[in-house]
C-alpha cells in the first residue's frame, strides 16, 4: 500500500515546457542575487552619506551662525571684554577669584601684602642653569641643580 506522498508524487507529471521554465527561474535567481546583493549594499551607502550630509550642513549652518556673530561690532567688544578683560580708557576693571579665601605660602603662612625684597640672587642663578645645560654632556635626568648661597 502506497502512503499519501508517494500517490501525490507518483501524480505530478513534468513536462519540457514546466523543467525549462523552472531551470529558467533558477537561472534568474543565480544571475541576479549578486546585483541585488550589491543593490541593498549600495542603498545602505546611500543612507550613510545622506546623513553624513545631514550632519556636515548642521556643521555649515552652525559656522555661519558663528561668522555672523563675529561680524557684529557689539559682540566682538563683549567677546573682547569677556575674554581678554579689555576695558575703555578711563574706565576701572576689577577682577575677584574667589575672595573668600586668604592666600598663603607653601608653608601655610599668610601672604605679605608689602613690597619684599628678593633673598635669592636670581641673576647668578639663571646664568648657572645656562651655563650648566650648555657645558654638560649629562643626560638632563641626571643634572642636579646648582645650590644657591643665601647672600646674609
Amino acid at each position: 500500500m502506497e502512503s499519501a506522498p508517494e500517490r501525490w508524487l507518483r501524480n505530478i507529471r513534468l513536462s519540457g515546457f514546466t523543467l525549462t521554465m523552472l531551470g529558467l527561474v533558477i537561472l534568474a535567481v543565480v544571475v541576479l542575487a549578486p546585483s541585488l546583493k550589491l543593490l541593498v549594499e549600495q542603498q545602505q551607502e546611500m543612507a550613510a552619506l545622506e546623513v553624513e550630509v545631514g550632519e556636515q550642513r548642521d556643521s555649515v549652518d552652525n559656522l555661519e551662525d558663528e561668522v555672523a556673530r563675529w561680524s557684529d561690532p557689539a559682540y566682538i567688544e563683549a567677546e573682547a571684554r569677556d575674554r581678554l578683560l579689555y576695558v575703555y580708557p578711563g574706565e576701572y576693571s576689577y577682577l575677584v577669584i574667589d575672595g573668600a579665601t586668604t592666600a598663603t605660602t607653601a608653608d601655610g603662612a599668610p601672604i605679605s601684602d608689602s613690597i619684599q625684597t628678593t633673598q635669592v640672587d636670581w641673576i647668578n642663578s639663571i646664568m648657572g642653569s645656562v651655563l650648566t645645560a650648555g657645558l654638560s654632556t649629562d643626560v638632563a635626568d641626571d643634572i642636579v641643580p646648582p645650590v644657591i648661597e643665601d647672600p646674609q
